[in-house]
């Protein structure tokens, strides 16, 4: 048993992929089968061979993309050319012009006077040439699926038009069927095509340096017989991305975009990362920095190592990510699709029995002189205000749409389900390492015994106490120590002393090194407690440590020089995405942390939240999460996605701040740059979604309703029902549409 993957070609609504879900289902060997709208991915598991699958998808009407056009024809920009393009489209416009007649004489200009068998046979030509397809497509249905879907419903109903001598209706019918049809398609493929522009992000050829094999040219000189050419060198080639190996060197010019996730090697410049982070404002980047495919070089030529296969990269991970998040339904969507299957046999019914009731029981006309008010031309009219496809889009283009939005700015949605169930939070807990803080340390304070000026303003005597720290902390990857050396450099100090020679661990307790021939000790403050000379310092060591921060002390020799201060910084957006989200109406905002009860509170406080769980080990975390959804219900967990796993899991939503590979597998919601403030324009875009999806299906339905009521009362025609539900299915693809662009960063609900 294997599975097959095909693309479909020539839905135009929801009700269009259950139809072939269903076919294609029936056929022997076939155990498991799964079409996504959306997506347009039909997925097949079982014994069946692909020519019998694609054979049943053609006989429903519909078409199967070749495997190379799958991701890369996309939809015309323009409105005309893509209704020119389908056959269908063309014989309805073609039938339209032998409809006019009708129209005009019959239905708009009754009392002019003007009538004739041809403008009956123009109308039932019309019937005929538009209608041919939708009958075809609907006696399959019948025969093979054992179905009554919108094709059947309108099959029946101009047929029957036809019947009672209400030709012209016939064509209109058909007509207006297929012309909705069509602008329903044209609109669905605008918001499917808002996510696979994704996949235009990263180029498809990279600018790789590579030796050149077997080079003619030097071949025989310095002994060279073949293989890479010592002589050339390194040369710049053009290769497809997917050749590219681990490790190789690829170089990117100012204004290309970077073709493959990477480290920077060689050169500087600010490079654009919006189309993965939603970042606006370009980032710059150094040697040792981390680049994205798909990101857009600044300025500056870049020479960057692969450190990712193409299928690999973040921008791959992303595409993959989405694409699997249409296709996962959310609850609203499903319950719209299960009413649907039911909705449509109840309004055949429904129909039947309008059509029988009245004559049989009440003396009522089966068919009048006005073929409008006899009681089997309201019962097709009735079959005709069935059709569901407004209804049955209503959900899923809002879904797609906002999921589009979200990985524009940078949030993933791995499915629908956590669309919906983030709409519905209550409380959120966080992580504080990695999350609300930046989860790396960096110097705070800097204070020389020499200085005199107050506590946050530096002096010569304070920067040459981090320059000598620097010297002797360069030699070392601990965490603390970069950061040293990391405020040295920025501060321009890193370069003052050379880097110390005979650098030495001190048991846990520090580091020792000579610069310039003088011993420098770098330790803590129980490793100082020996040494008196610090004295006048204790008291504001004291005070650092309450608040949270690790102090190291520096001495000359035997000269005590000062203190400088590290501490986990918080991030800038965090006390700004609190207040946000406190303004959307979430109180209930929780930390979770590992660390001590004063630490924890001190960045409780600097963020703005007031319930703090402290002293937490990953266990301790699951609890706490599992205790707040019995409380409150629906419960979010945002954390950095690498040691928080579990509480993700745990919660209602899990939500990872991050784009490292563990973010992105492990939560429902990552969001992809580092700026809590993308937290609150989720649960804005969540909200949002479900508000426009309940406006959908009651405008879709509140139609429907008013319809069934106008056609009972003999004043609805049929030609007007589909005129009508076009418009509605227009209305609610449009308003589910708006998702694309609304809300945005920064905007209130």
């Amino acid at each position: 048993m294997s599975e097959q993957t095909f693309q479909i070609t020539g839905m135009d609504c929801a009700d269009c992929a259950r139809s072939i879900e269903k076919g294609v289902a029936k056929l022997d060997g076939v155990a498991l089968c799964r079409l996504n709208f959306t997506t347009e991915t039909l997925r097949v598991d079982g014994s069946v061979d692909q020519e019998t699958i694609v054979n049943r998808i053609r006989e429903l009407g519909y078409n199967v993309a070749a495997p190379a056009a799958e991701q890369t024809a996309p939809p015309p920009a323009a409105f005309f050319p893509y209704l020119w393009q389908r056959r269908d489209t063309r014989l309805a416009l073609l039938a339209a012009l032998l409809i006019l007649p009708g129209l005009v004489f019959h239905e708009l200009l009754p009392g002019a006077g003007i009538d004739g068998v041809w403008i009956d046979l123009t109308a039932v030509l019309a019937m005929i040439i538009a209608g041919l397809p939708i009958l075809k497509s609907a006696w399959t249905a019948v025969r093979v699926n054992h179905e009554i879907n919108i094709n059947v419903l309108m099959s029946i109903a101009a047929i029957g038009a036809v019947l009672i001598g209400a030709y012209t209706e016939a064509g209109m019918v058909m007509v207006l069927f297929v012309v909705a049809e069509a602008i329903e398609g044209y609109a669905t493929a605008r918001a499917r095509q808002s996510i696979r522009s994704l996949m235009e992000l990263a180029p498809g050829k990279a600018t790789v340096l590579r030796f050149c094999i077997d080079c003619a040219s030097h071949m025989g000189q310095d002994g060279y017989d073949g293989g890479p050419c010592p002589i050339c060198g390194l040369e710049e080639q053009r290769v497809p991305v997917a050749d590219l190996r681990l490790g190789e060197t690829i170089v990117v010019k100012p204004g290309e975009r970077v073709p493959m996730d990477g480290r920077l090697l060689s050169g500087s410049s600010a490079v654009n990362q919006a189309p993965i982070t939603g970042e606006s404002v370009p980032v710059e980047k150094q040697p040792g920095d981390d680049l994205f495919a798909g990101s857009i070089n600044g300025q500056g030529t870049l020479e960057i190592e692969v450190t990712h296969l193409a299928e690999d990269n973040t921008i791959s991970r992303l595409i993959r990510l989405v694409a699997e998040a249409q296709e996962s339904q959310a609850p609203a969507q499903r319950f719209v699709d299960q009413f649907a299957r039911y909705y449509t046999p109840a309004v055949v019914a429904i129909a039947a029995l309008v059509a029988i009731v009245p004559p049989l029981f009440f003396s009522q006309p089966l068919v009048a002189a006005d073929p409008a008010q006899g009681w089997l031309y309201r019962a097709l009219a009735l079959l005709v205000v069935a059709c569901p496809c407004a209804l049955v889009i209503s959900t899923p283009v809002s879904i797609v749409s906002a999921i589009s939005n979200g990985a524009r700015h940078g949030v993933i949605f791995k499915g629908g389900a956590h669309l919906e169930e983030l709409s519905r939070v209550r409380a959120i807990a966080f992580d504080k390492t990695g999350t609300l803080t930046q989860g790396s340390p960096a110097v705070v304070a800097v204070r020389s015994v020499a200085c005199r000026r107050p506590a946050d303003d530096a002096c010569a005597d304070c920067d040459d106490l981090l320059a000598l720290a620097c010297a002797v902390e360069q030699r070392s990857e601990h965490p603390i120590a970069q950061a040293v050396v990391a405020a040295a450099a920025q501060r321009s100090l890193d370069r003052q002393y050379a880097a110390a020679e005979d650098v030495q661990a001190l048991m846990g307790r520090g580091v020792t090194g000579q610069v310039n021939g003088r011993a420098v000790t770098i330790g803590s403050h129980l490793f100082f407690d020996d040494h008196d000379a610090h004295a006048a310092h204790c008291a504001e060591l004291e005070a650092a440590a309450n608040q949270g921060y690790t102090t190291m002390l520096v001495r000359r020799d035997e000269a005590y020089l000062g203190y400088i201060a590290v501490a986990d910084t918080m991030r800038p957006s965090g006390e700004t995405a609190v207040a946000e989200l406190r303004a959307l109406g979430i109180e209930h905002l929780i930390m979770l942390t590992g660390d001590n009860e004063q630490t924890a509170h001190k960045v409780a406080a600097d963020v703005g939240v007031t319930d703090v769980r402290a002293n937490c080990l990953p266990e301790d975390k699951v609890t706490a999460v599992t205790q707040l959804r019995q409380q409150f219900g629906h419960v979010v967990m945002v954390g950095d996605g690498i040691n928080d796993a579990p509480a993700l899991a745990a919660a209602n939503v899990g939500i990872a701040i991050g784009h490292t590979a563990q973010a992105l597998e492990t939560a429902d919601i990552t969001l992809m740059r580092d700026d809590l403030r993308l937290l609150p324009f989720a649960v804005r875009l969540s909200r949002a979604t479900m508000r426009i999806i309940g406006v959908n299906v009651a405008l879709a339905l509140g139609l429907k309703f008013a319809f069934f009521v106008l056609v009972l009362l003999g004043l609805g025609s049929m030609w007007l029902a589909v005129l009508a539900d076009m418009g509605v299915s227009l209305l609610v693809t449009l308003n589910g549409m708006r998702l694309l662009r609304r809300p945005k960063m920064g905007e209130g609900e």
